[in-house]
């Protein structure tokens, strides 16, 4: 319950500063623009200590606003589980719906649940499913320590946020800035529109075949794990229960995984 308060404060003391408001408004004085820099590097290198020893991963990413009634948050439960199951950490934006789901099943499975949540003037809290999280204050810092973790990108139906993170991620991918890891997203119907924006991309050779060879367009949980298997752990020989083991002696720690 502490933990929950104090992040509500520093969501309230954010909003009030308008963190991303004052970076966005242009330069500032030498001295500011060194502080901000170094605020920056300080939540890299807290996200790096964090995550460091939670494992591969795989992330999900999805809209907060769905309910646990709602059959997408089912979905995602069923999808952090079987992610959870081929050996892999679940790793979210550590927030409500899609991403509560995700981590929900990862702890059901006994598998290793972590979250990059977000300060925001909405209060988002880290959902309580989570075996280890970091809360950043801007987007861009998120998305670095979401990306930079994953061996494969699972993307549920969303809004503005999970289209700017799908897109991140297979630009990426297609500007070699990260191996080709599997993009799968999960649910035919949500993406539809978008499957056919991407053919007509095609067609218009804006982009290439190969941009999109790694993208699955499924609903079914088994077919995605099964192209996880294929393109994240065979095509890379990734032995996806293999940890980098942490030294005590510095403050590191693994998180605890449930043996069942």
């Amino acid at each position: 319950m502490n933990e929950v308060n104090e992040s509500l404060e520093k969501i309230r003391e954010v909003a009030k500063k308008g963190t991303e408001r004052k970076f966005l408004e242009g330069p500032h004085s030498r001295w500011k623009e060194l502080m901000f820099l170094l605020k920056v590097m300080r939540q890299f290198i807290k996200g790096f200590r964090t995550l460091h020893f939670v494992g591969p991963c795989v992330t999900v990413f999805g809209s907060a606003r769905f309910k646990e009634d709602n059959p997408n948050y089912d979905l995602a439960r069923k999808v952090g589980g079987a992610i959870a199951e081929l050996g892999f950490t679940v790793i979210t934006g550590g927030g409500p719906g899609i991403m509560e789901a995700a981590n929900r099943g990862a702890k059901e499975a006994g598998g290793i649940s972590v979250g990059c949540n977000i300060h925001l003037p909405i209060e988002q809290v880290p959902n309580p499913y989570l075996d280890r999280y970091v809360t950043f204050d801007h987007f861009f810092v998120r998305k670095v320590l979401l990306m930079k973790y994953s061996y494969a990108f699972v993307v549920m139906p969303g809004g503005f946020g999970t289209m700017d993170e799908l897109f991140e991620a297979i630009t990426l991918i297609q500007t070699k800035k990260v191996e080709n890891f599997p993009v799968i997203l999960m649910g035919k119907a949500y993406w539809s529109n978008l499957v056919e924006l991407m053919e007509d991309m095609l067609r218009i050779t804006t982009i290439d075949q190969r941009d999109i060879k790694l993208i699955l367009v499924t609903d079914d949980v088994h077919e995605a794990m099964a192209h996880i298997s294929r393109y994240a752990i065979e095509e890379f020989k990734l032995q996806s229960k293999l940890r980098v083991k942490p030294i005590p002696i510095l403050g590191e720690s693994s998180p605890k995984v449930k043996v069942s």
